[in-house]
């Protein structure tokens, strides 16, 4: 009797994979391990892992790795059902408000009841086969064949023309300021190439054994005397760690002041940011808390009222920080120094760092602008002319420069533009440090994104305004001249958002149903892309993202224009001052750090941040209370962007009945991210 053939070994290869993606999806090991054939190691024999494997354990190895691509591909519907939800219910809940409407949503609207009766028309055209044989007005049967006749002529003979030439003015005013910021980047390679940087002449004396007490450091007459100010305004969230990092600054007590300027209307916040100035007190911190009986003037108007006070004329420096803002230990000893030997320097100011950069998709849109702002134009302005836009903080002002300069004004919301004007104007220089950088915030909500943005694109309307006059009558230079004027104020403040906004928004949508004015593909397309190439070169992170940057890009210009229209044409609006709403994420995590870098003993550093006193357990007290009965956010719509996010779909539909690909894909995805925009589903969700 012949015996029955041996089983086939087990592919024990296979094996280890299936036992493998098992744990990996959560499943139950099997009973056995399965190994039949194993050498003198208890693993599987070379010739076992040599024979190959059934049909079955194929087809189960092809389903194991399909199995994800058609989990994600799964959920894909449902993610975009809740979507849909959230955005119906976001306009169910959207506030009917009765207030009058902006000038510019008004036209806005008006455009898109044109674009969508244009759409309709050429609907009826081309299924009626005018697109291939227009009617002429002669041979027109009926009143819509005569009405589609009559549009082809008016188009032709009146309206393309006018568009052509404006597309054709704006087309130059791109390509211009694509040159600048070729022409920025290549400054900005030669300055990485060569290794430039400034160089301080001197540099103080490391930390001693001692901590920062009063008499502590030996020789701490060679260090100058610093007026730290902090100008805040309801910041209950941030109060903390700008107080903290200011206070454990690496600077002798007796040569530094530190001025908490709190222009809170919330009582609330007032008395919890007096509180940590007390505890800062009985740490021997020489700081004082000054608050304003009468708030005019916004942060202009708060700096120039510490200024005048009797002790600031003992001071030489003042370093400058919003109240998000946290400054390294050795943030003082690092910029004091550039000022040494330098007498015709008036600022020292350092580059911005986020810590909330990978919050969401706007904030890291937003670190993508930053990044360029600060490592090309700031690095690039302050190697070669020596001037460049102050940022409001984050920076050392020698206090004679200020005097001299007119100090703060309260004419515009850039009070820090306006004093870096004025100061380049009566002759001083500035200094940037790119690898000097003071942790802050960015808005995590497009709501206070939108108004940040608006604030900073309306005020250097309204300065321009009021300071071209004293640049023509200044006694600098004229390429100084040239340079304020073209490059500073038209091409990077003016010209950029008019022309984003036209030539994308206005014109582009134009030319679907004016097809006898065109814009070429490179326009729409490929100088963009390069464009955004070179704005994502500082961040090379977020290269992933370049086209959802140079899209949003494109959505932020109706604000930007909105802004800069209101500034030079004086609306009311270009003169309200927002405080931007801070998260406060990076307190606890940012103080322990602070603590850990004193060089007091941590038992005392916890005291005064831990409320160490029943004052203290008070005002947190408050500070719950506070939040559990504060106003409730919501996220809402924007009436602008969802206007023109129409106006481009409907465009989009115009172009596929002329074929022309790019345009239609173009306008497909900029009306879609003016959808999402305008729904308020970019930043951080909270309803």
């Amino acid at each position: 009797m012949v015996p029955p053939p041996p089983p086939p070994p087990q592919n024990h290869e296979f094996q280890e994979f299936w036992n493998r993606e098992r744990e990996a999806l959560g499943l139950s090991p099997p009973a056995t391990s399965g190994f039949a054939a194993t050498g003198d190691a208890g693993t599987p024999t070379a010739a076992a892992r040599l024979r190959g494997r059934s049909t079955r354990q194929i087809s189960l190895l092809l389903l194991l790795k399909l199995h994800r691509p058609f989990s994600t591909l799964s959920a894909l519907p449902r993610f975009l059902f809740r979507l849909i939800l959230t955005a119906a219910r976001r306009i169910a809940s959207s506030p009917r408000t009765s207030s009058h409407s902006s000038r510019l949503y008004r036209l806005i609207r008006a455009f898109l009841f044109l674009a969508v009766l244009l759409l309709a028309l050429e609907l009826v055209a081309y299924f009626k086969g005018w697109h291939f044989s227009p009617p002429s007005y002669a041979s027109s049967r009926h009143a819509l064949e005569l009405l589609y006749a009559q549009w082809l002529h008016v188009r032709a003979a009146y309206l393309a023309p006018p568009v052509q030439a404006m597309a054709n003015v704006c087309i130059v005013l791109f390509l211009v300021q694509s040159v600048d910021r070729l022409v920025l980047m290549l400054g900005c390679a030669w300055i990485w190439a060569r290794g430039i940087r400034p160089v301080a002449a001197m540099e103080y004396g490391k930390k001693e054994d001692g901590d920062l007490e009063q008499g502590s450091r030996s020789g701490s007459d060679e260090y100058p005397m610093v007026l730290i100010q902090i100008p805040m305004c309801n910041e209950r969230e941030v109060y903390q760690q700008s107080i903290a990092a200011v206070c454990v600054q690496d600077w002798p007590r007796e040569r530094m002041l530190v001025q908490v300027l709190d222009d809170s209307d919330d009582m609330e916040v007032q008395a919890l940011i007096k509180a940590e100035v007390q505890k800062w007190q009985q740490k021997g911190v020489p700081i004082f808390y000054r608050h304003r009986l009468i708030r005019t003037g916004y942060k202009a108007g708060n700096l120039k009222s510490a200024m005048s006070c009797d002790y600031v004329k003992d001071y030489e420096f003042v370093a400058i920080f919003d109240a998000d803002f946290q400054p390294a230990q050795d943030f003082l000893k690092r910029t004091i120094p550039h000022f040494k030997g330098n007498d015709d320097v008036a600022l020292v100011q350092t580059r911005w760092a986020f810590v909330n950069k990978d919050e969401n998709l706007l904030t890291r849109l937003q670190n993508i602008n930053l990044s360029f702002h600060f490592e090309v134009e700031q690095q690039v302005n302050g190697i070669f002319i020596n001037f460049f836009g102050f940022n409001g903080t984050a920076g050392v002002w020698r206090i004679k420069a200020l005097e001299e300069s007119g100090g703060w004004l309260e004419r515009t919301t850039v009070e820090d533009m306006d004093i870096a004007v004025r100061a380049h104007l009566a002759g001083w220089k500035f200094i940037y440090l790119n690898d000097v950088k003071c942790l802050c915030e960015l808005p995590e909500s497009y709501e206070a994104y939108k108004k940040q943005q608006y604030r900073w694109h309306s005020g250097p309307m309204q300065l321009f305004r009021l300071c071209f006059v004293d640049i023509l009558r200044s006694k600098v230079s004229w390429s100084k001249k040239a340079n304020l004027i073209f490059l500073f104020f038209l091409l990077r403040k003016l010209i950029l958002p008019f022309y984003s906004f036209t030539l994308f928004c206005i014109i582009l949508p134009l030319t679907m149903f004016l097809p006898e004015a065109q814009l070429p593909a490179w326009v729409v397309c490929y100088v963009p892309g390069v464009m955004s190439l070179i704005n994502i070169l500082p961040a090379p992170r977020s290269f992933p993202f370049i086209v959802p940057y140079l899209l949003f890009e494109n959505t932020m210009s109706v604000t930007k224009f909105n802004a800069m229209i209101s500034g030079l044409f004086k609306f009311g609006s270009s003169y309200e001052w927002i405080v931007t709403k801070k998260s406060g994420r990076s307190s606890e995590a940012d103080l322990v750090s602070i603590f850990e870098k004193d060089s007091v003993s941590p038992a005392e550093n916890i005291g005064p941040h831990r409320s160490s006193s029943d004052s203290g357990l008070v005002e947190l007290n408050k500070l719950e209370m506070s939040k559990k009965s504060g106003k409730v956010k919501r996220n809402r719509l924007y009436r602008k962007e969802l206007a023109l996010a129409f106006i481009l779909l409907t465009a989009s539909a115009r172009s596929l009945l002329s074929a022309q690909g790019i345009h239609f894909y173009f306008l497909l995805f900029q009306g879609i991210t003016f959808l999402v925009v305008g729904l308020d589903l970019i930043g951080e969700q909270v309803s």
